[in-house]
């Protein structure tokens, strides 16, 4: 794969990581259309339900479509949804040829869009960049496989490991400029979620605010719905909307929550508690493609253990805490070094004085 094909994807990727966040169900796609050498039209997938990246860079190019190449992220879908299939789009436009970054896991296209351009004899070229695009989608194509949201846990700690002091307090251990970059990532995922002992500890909101941005979904883990009628995380319209996941089936304490706007996602009881893996094919169901786990060390821990964190982001702040601090996964670890949960490091970047390190499961991680 020459130089100028690869500059000509990562145009696409820039385009597509404009819809982040703003696109679910649907994947961050992006476009180019390139005649000549040069770029005669561009686009991304703006909203679910409008028109496609391809559809928009096509009606930037106009007539130079034709006998153009068109480099796209993602497989041109080749089934009719809320909009027409991109692939008929590429075909009326008349384009020469098309490089495709990753094909579309979706069942409903997977293949289909690709052979239905070689079919109208457009040539086509898949795999440019495919790592970039598998990671810019991640969350994509978790849901759209497993039916499961993609699970991305971010945490806060100290150089020696702790994310609280003995006597529990974390305010602030990283810096403005990380605690900013957690609210952007906030407003990119479909759900935020805590378990209740962080909910009755801190009484977060789990709101956007220290940037511009939409609200997600609010989810605490709350098996015997001890979460207070007035917490702060219950505040009304334009918050995002809450879910408490539940096994507690007493009709007046759901009626209360239901007052109070809350939504209640009755799930199956493991061990006393919520099953969380149930909880997640639920919330999957629902149509909940993201999560970014932020609370505490219960579940943290539980979560480790049944192996349901796709992703890790831990912001490694300069300061050591010493003595009794709190760690980040609380109950039975590892007994012995061998069994250790192995993660590959994707990436290693400052913000402000922080340090965060972006890993990966070794046994889910992505290729590239």
């Amino acid at each position: 794969m020459n130089d100028f094909h690869q500059k000509m994807m990562r145009r696409a990727l820039q385009l597509a990581r404009k819809g982040v966040g703003r696109t679910s169900p649907n994947p961050s796609v992006g476009a180019v259309v390139v005649r000549d050498g040069a770029i005669v039209g561009e686009g991304w997938h703006r909203r679910a339900g409008t028109p496609h990246a391809e559809v928009h860079a096509l009606g930037m190019a106009g007539e130079s479509a034709r006998g153009a190449d068109v480099y796209v992220t993602l497989e041109p879908c080749s089934h009719h949804g809320r909009t027409p299939p991109c692939a008929d789009a590429l075909v009326a436009a008349g384009v020469a040829r098309v490089f495709v970054g990753m094909i579309d896991p979706n069942p409903l296209v997977s293949g289909r869009g690709v052979a239905r351009l070689r079919q109208a004899g457009i040539a086509v070229e898949s795999g440019v960049l495919e790592a970039e695009c598998l990671r810019l989608n991640e969350a994509f194509v978790k849901h759209v496989t497993t039916g499961r949201p993609f699970v991305v846990l971010k945490s806060a700690l100290t150089l020696d490991g702790k994310s609280a002091t003995a006597c529990g307090d974390s305010r602030w251990i990283t810096s403005v400029p990380s605690r900013r970059l957690v609210h952007r990532l906030r407003a990119t995922m479909d759900g935020v979620m805590v378990g209740v002992g962080t909910l009755l500890a801190d009484d977060p909101e789990l709101t956007v605010r220290l940037v511009k941005g939409r609200n997600p979904l609010r989810i605490v883990v709350d098996s015997g719905l001890r979460t207070p009628p007035d917490a702060r995380l219950l505040a009304p319209a334009g918050s995002g909307g809450v879910v408490l996941a539940t096994t507690c089936d007493d009709t007046a304490k759901l009626s209360v929550f239901a007052g109070a706007g809350a939504e209640l996602l009755l799930c199956r009881e493991r061990d006393g508690r919520v099953d969380l893996a149930d909880m997640l094919e639920r919330l999957g169901a629902r149509g909940v493609q993201s999560i970014l786990l932020e609370g505490g060390e219960t579940l943290a821990g539980e979560m480790l253990r049944q192996g349901l964190i796709d992703k890790f982001l831990f912001f490694l702040a300069p300061k050591l805490v010493g003595g009794e601090g709190k760690g980040l996964f609380a109950g039975a670890g590892a007994t012995l070094m061998n069994q250790a949960v192995p993660l590959r490091i994707a990436r290693v970047s400052r913000v402000g004085e922080d340090i965060l390190l972006e890993a990966y499961p070794e046994a889910a991680c992505l290729q590239g």
